[in-house]
């Protein structure tokens, strides 16, 4: 099995207001002087990084299912995270880990944790993977990441302020504008807002916001598909609003597609959410823009959740993800399905050959 070691210097958190905890330093199997970026991986040793997620959930059993499915003959990886749970894993699993996989170890959970229950320290870990994971692909070494779920209260209650993986990427490259899109076998979906209250989106719907989620759209959609497709804009309201006798919201998703009318993109909306996904569904349109998680989400995962795809738009670096979460209610039972982080490794193979 092959394993890269890190100097623990290359694992502090760089996040903005994420406390660090003090650790106690612990002799490294194979220790060596270079500085974190001079640390070597062999030529072509790694195209697509998969940060481990949080430990105490499903990530480490769909990413090591995932590569024994013998679905990239091809592909080499880079697993970007602590490699005694990785061991472990295999050893419960009973599989082996394939040989174009490697093991980039930050050792950074050395310390007994419960499967299934949330960890302040196995947050601050799953900070660290998408740190590592994240600087590899500014620097060209990794082609894609892609990244196993984490638990949101564990990277919170770690002092790591961010909803999820959307805002912390953005963070952590700079990108100014992002969004969430789920990619699936029968339709794409793109959310206007993603992780917060029902109380706070409403006043988040700007048409400057909703403008950008769809430029995001058409642009990513004509970068790495080649296509100019027709996007369903979906009301706030129900009904979409009914001209305003059940919201006002609809006014500001009229104002972007209006902009985006004028910039060429096929944009129609506001359109009943209802209508809309059932649209959607019969091909009339190839991808929605929903205004909050849940429209989006809940017609998405019905039809898709086994083959469901998270994409960041607007990064400067390619990361897809699973369209599910941590599976602490089956953490260590050895019955998560893997398909889903296929598709997700399978979309940053694709995407990563259209760069």
């Amino acid at each position: 099995m092959p394993i890269l070691r890190l100097d623990k210097s290359c694992c502090k958190p760089q996040v903005a207001g994420c406390r660090q905890e003090r650790r106690k330093k612990k002799p490294q199997v194979v220790s060596h002087k270079k500085k974190p970026e001079a640390c070597s991986l062999r030529p072509a040793a790694c195209k697509i990084g998969i940060t481990l997620g949080d430990a105490a959930g499903i990530g480490p059993e769909v990413i090591l299912k995932a590569l024994s499915s013998k679905k990239f003959k091809k592909t080499k990886f880079l697993i970007i995270g602590d490699k005694k749970v990785i061991q472990n894993t295999i050893d419960r699993l009973k599989i082996s880990l394939v040989s174009q996989a490697a093991i980039l170890d930050l050792s950074n959970i050395n310390f007994r944790f419960t499967l299934g229950k949330t960890n302040q320290r196995l947050g601050k870990a799953a900070v660290e993977c998408i740190e590592k994971g994240v600087r590899l692909a500014q620097e060209e070494r990794i082609d894609a990441l892609v990244t196993a779920p984490i638990s949101k209260q564990a990277i919170n209650s770690a002092g790591c302020n961010y909803p999820g993986h959307t805002q912390l990427l953005a963070h952590l490259t700079g990108a100014k504008d992002t969004a969430m899109m789920f990619s699936g076998p029968l339709f794409k979906v793109v959310l206007a807002t993603t992780h917060l209250p029902l109380k706070g989106v409403s006043c988040l719907l700007t048409s400057q916001r909703i403008y950008k989620v769809i430029k995001l759209t058409a642009v990513f959609l004509k970068k790495y598909f080649n296509t100019k497709p027709k996007i369903a804009i979906a009301g706030f309201n129900p009904h979409a609003g009914e001209d305003g006798l059940l919201g006002s919201e609809e006014k500001e998703i009229k104002k972007a597609v209006q902009k985006a009318h004028r910039e060429g993109i096929k944009a129609e909306g506001p359109l009943p959410p209802d209508v809309l996904f059932h649209q959607i569904y019969s091909k009339k349109y190839e991808v929605a823009v929903a205004m909050y998680h849940d429209q989006g989400l809940i017609p998405f995962k019905m039809l898709s959740f086994d083959k469901g795809v998270n994409i960041t738009l607007g990064l400067p670096i390619i990361r897809t993800s699973p369209d599910h979460g941590t599976g602490f209610d089956i953490a260590g039972k050895g019955i998560a399905n893997p398909q889903s982080m296929i598709e997700a490794i399978k979309m940053a193979e694709f995407l990563s050959r259209k760069k």
